[in-house]
């Protein structure tokens, strides 16, 4: 019996980038029921995500977060799924590098897989956060991963029924990861050839790394009580 695979994606005013994201999916596999959730996008994106056919899409009036915007996206196909895949919006053809997320959950190698994304091309941070969120993982767990803040993540059903999804912020994945492996559960980092639209050391990047240190920093001392 084949396993049914659904994609969730979280979108918040990706015009540009997201119907390329979604060819390579379907690119990827046909068979895989891909719903889309549009974060209160104030673009063109729930717009042209409309006229694509066998894409469900679900609107929200107003932008709750990524957080709020999967455990949407989780509450709508979990019924009829049996591993459940997260992906940004502007991964664009590198989604097609979905299915190495999906293969060790189907040979049962895993319960969860992350993407590990090859060196960005783009300097960035100083590495703070990443720091960050792996030292609030080994503390809490005992266990060492490099890709705690990968977004890109693919699940057993059963892994996410046993989560109380309440995340939200930049805190969503720093956050579950904790939990997931202290319930047990063995998560398998997997290398892709993925890339999504990166931050450089401007302006912008520094206020964008700024707010997401803080909101991690605020889900590490939650969780290390």
């Amino acid at each position: 019996m084949k396993s049914t695979i659904a994609i969730i994606i979280p979108a918040f005013n990706e015009e540009n980038r997201i119907i390329t994201t979604l060819t390579a999916i379907k690119e990827a596999s046909p068979l895989y029921r891909i719903y889309v959730v549009d974060d209160g996008s104030t673009d063109a994106t729930a717009q042209k995500v409309a006229k694509l056919e066998d894409i469900c899409l679900i609107k929200s009036i107003k932008n709750k977060g990524k957080g709020e915007a999967l455990k949407i996206g989780i509450e709508t196909a979990i019924a009829t799924s049996d591993i459940l895949v997260f992906l940004d919006a502007d991964l664009q053809e590198s989604a097609k590098e979905v299915k190495k997320l999906i293969g060790p959950i189907l040979n049962n190698e895993a319960d969860v897989t992350v993407a590990k994304f090859p060196p960005a091309k783009k300097k960035g941070g100083f590495g703070l956060v990443k720091k960050l969120a792996q030292y609030g993982v080994y503390i809490n767990t005992g266990k060492r991963l490099t890709t705690v803040l990968s977004g890109q993540r693919a699940f057993k059903k059963e892994v996410l029924q046993d989560l109380q999804f309440n995340y939200s912020g930049y805190g969503v994945e720093l956050g579950m990861t904790i939990d997931i492996l202290n319930k047990g559960y063995l998560i398998k980092e997997v290398a892709v050839n993925m890339f999504h639209n990166e931050t450089g050391r401007d302006l912008q990047g520094f206020y964008h790394r700024g707010k997401q240190f803080f909101q991690i920093l605020k889900v590490f001392m939650k969780k290390t009580k």
